[in-house]
Parts: structure tokens; sequence; C-alpha cells
């Protein structure tokens, strides 16, 4: 366990990535024959239902992916109240994770233009959403790649949890 993370030294700081970054990485990890798995959400409270999701994707390939939706793009998806934490601490909370390789913000409602520059082999939704209505799922398809649903882990939802704490506070 120890050396394999001396074999990996990427700092958390290190996996919050620009454009640019991320696809010289995809390019790198495409040439070393590795599978690339993207995924995308919002994760304005990290809670179980997110690592297991998170995990699981992982599981899919070799390296993952992670696109965390921009403070102005929670807004225009969750309402004014939302996001709770900033998105730069929500990035760096999902780059914390030992099996996220890369992450990056996104200011758009969805993160198709990403899913199109880097072309993963492996797109990732939950399985409460249809692969028709998948952002990037035709580009992935058409070149080669799959798009997998993973179900989700039951009980478990930012604005569940958010409304049992308003049910204490109030």
């Amino acid at each position: 366990m120890f050396l394999s993370l001396l074999e990996n030294p990427m700092t958390t700081k290190a996996k919050i990535v620009d454009l640019g970054q991320l696809t010289r990485l995809t390019d790198q990890w495409k040439s070393d024959d590795l599978k690339v798995v993207f995924t995308n959400g919002c994760f304005d409270l990290l809670h179980p239902g997110h690592i297991d999701y998170l995990e699981k994707s992982s599981l899919l390939g070799d390296r993952l992916i992670v696109a965390v939706n921009a403070n102005v793009s929670v807004k225009m998806l969750k309402g004014a109240e939302r996001p709770i934490f900033d998105e730069q601490d929500r990035a760096k909370m999902i780059a914390a994770l030992h099996f996220v390789d890369a992450v990056i913000l996104f200011e758009e409602n969805t993160p198709e233009a990403i899913v199109e520059r880097v072309l993963p082999s492996v797109l990732v939704k939950g399985a409460d959403y249809k692969i028709s209505n998948i952002a990037g799922a035709e580009i992935v398809m058409r070149n080669g790649g799959k798009v997998e649903l993973i179900e989700l882990k039951p009980g478990f939802s930012t604005s569940s949890i958010i409304g049992k704490l308003k049910g204490l506070n109030g």
C-alpha cells in the first residue's frame, strides 16, 4: 500500500486541471493503452452515495476523470441556495479521493464539450438517467466508446440531506 502511494505522488491540487492539461493527460493515458473513464456532477455535499458511485466508476477503467459543475452551473441546475460548498472546495474534495485521477470544473449546463475533447473510453452516469439523455453519450459511442449506468446507493442524495438538515434547524 505504501509503495503504491509513492508510485503516484500526484497531489490533490495537481489533480485539478484545465482543459489543455486534461487533453495532454488523456492523450498520454491513451498512448499508454489505458482505458479512460469520465463522469460528472455537482458533488455539492460529498456523501456516501457519491463515494460509492465514483468508486464504481473508477472500476470501469484505468483512469477516472470527474468533471465538477462550477458554482454558476450548480445555481442554474439546483437553485439560488446552492451550491453549499464553493467550486474549488468541491473540486478539491473529489480530487482527494485516491481513485480519481483528474478533476475539471465546467460552467456550462453539461460537460459535452469536455467529453468531445477527451473522448473517453467509458462515459458514466447514474442509473436515474437514460442513455439518450446523457450529454456526450452519442459522441462517445460514435467513437467506439461505451456508456455505463451505475445504480445509485439508496437513501443518499444531496437534496434529501439538505432537506433533513433544514428540518433539524427549523
